[in-house]
């Protein structure tokens, strides 16, 4: 069987009934269930909401984005062996540790499927919230150039790169643009202080000044629940981003929740432990391909400077990555994977039609 067929690179065609367009992500789409399949699922399901809460079913693709573009290999490969199912079988796995040891729930009601899960309608904090344990990436960068205020937090001098911060450093940054905020500048992915988030609390979505708090709390013990995980398996987490939002529980009380996905290498970076203590710094993330693209294109600028887009989007576009890059890929993800979750990553011979028959025959959601 061609090894690309096994990739699940489009994902918002599936027959699933609906009555609105269907939403596509970089790498998730989200079908919105109808008022009376919700209600219905609510009830057969028992899940713990209001009966009249809006579900979707959320379906993962293998599509790889980097520097705000899908890239593509050799052979009509439109995405990564594996990695739909590495990503949700890892959130799935933090999530749950999440809910034993006491912190919140997260969106997902139901996992019919590795590469599906079925969620709740969230009101989403429209904040990007990131957690840094040591200092790398965009934040060295800065440094480097002599920046040393970060999201109103002062660093010392004398840091070097890819060494452990004095303490966690929680360096939120806008999600969506976000207008009408005094200091804060309407476009994507703008870094904010906590003082930006308390005088405007509203505006990012919080329902109270407390929740700010909560928000921040649940930010520092998700990342060290992770994080002393990590370390067990001889891993480092570097660094991460969390997403939260709001959703009612059966009462229909708010309560503030973790979303998107949590602890993936797609949102964190991780290193192996062994290598870093010999000097090295190995990527077990997304960081690895990052790295791989900026060096496989003789213009790395291209991929670093967001005034070129149309000339990055053409070059994502216009060129297929060799086999083994993507095969590379495949294996860091799948090897994180399983060492996190103790459990083998199996690649379905045909995910799409999998999908087909459990939302039809054990959900009845199939046209």
């Amino acid at each position: 069987m061609n090894l690309a067929d096994k990739v699940l690179a489009v994902n918002n065609d599936l027959p699933i009934r609906t009555d609105r367009p269907v939403h596509s992500g970089k790498v998730r789409s989200v079908y919105w269930l109808t008022a009376a399949d919700s209600k219905r699922l609510i009830e057969e399901k028992n899940y713990n909401v209001p009966s009249d809460t809006p579900l979707a079913i959320m379906v993962i693709s293998d599509r790889i984005s980097a520097f705000d573009c899908i890239w593509q290999g050799e052979g009509g490969m439109k995405g990564v062996p594996g990695k739909g199912a590495a990503l949700n079988t890892i959130s799935n796995h933090w999530f749950k540790l999440f809910k034993e040891q006491g912190l919140a729930d997260s969106h997902i009601l139901d996992i019919p499927h590795p590469f599906v899960w079925i969620v709740q309608k969230a009101r989403p904090v429209m904040i990007e919230a990131i957690c840094r344990q040591y200092i790398t990436g965009s934040m060295w960068r800065s440094y480097a150039k002599g920046e040393r205020k970060f999201c109103g937090i002062e660093l010392p001098e004398g840091l070097e790169k890819d060494t452990k911060l004095p303490e966690l450093l929680q360096t939120p940054s806008t999600k969506g643009i976000l207008e009408g905020i005094p200091g804060v500048p309407a476009v994507d992915d703008v870094n904010i202080t906590r003082k930006n988030i308390e005088d405007n609390f509203a505006a990012f979505n919080f329902k109270s000044l407390d929740d700010i708090g909560l928000y921040e709390k649940l930010l520092t013990d998700g990342f060290d629940v992770i994080s002393n995980a990590l370390s067990k398996l001889e891993q480092i987490f570097v660094d991460t981003k969390f997403e939260f939002g709001y959703v009612k529980d059966k009462a229909g009380n708010d309560k503030l929740i973790y979303m998107d996905e949590v602890g993936t290498p797609d949102s964190s970076r991780i290193w192996d432990g062994e290598q870093y203590l010999a000097g090295k710094i190995v990527e077990n993330s997304k960081e690895g391909f990052r790295q791989l693209l900026l060096s496989h294109f003789p213009d790395a600028d291209i991929l670093l400077n967001k005034d070129r887009m149309a000339e990055r989007e053409a070059l994502a576009r216009d060129n297929e990555l060799p086999l083994e890059v993507l095969m590379d890929v495949s294996k860091t993800y799948r090897d994180i994977a399983e060492k996190i979750t103790g459990e083998k990553i199996v690649l379905s011979d045909h995910p799409k039609a999998d999908i087909v028959k459990i939302l039809r025959e054990q959900y009845q959601l199939i046209e």
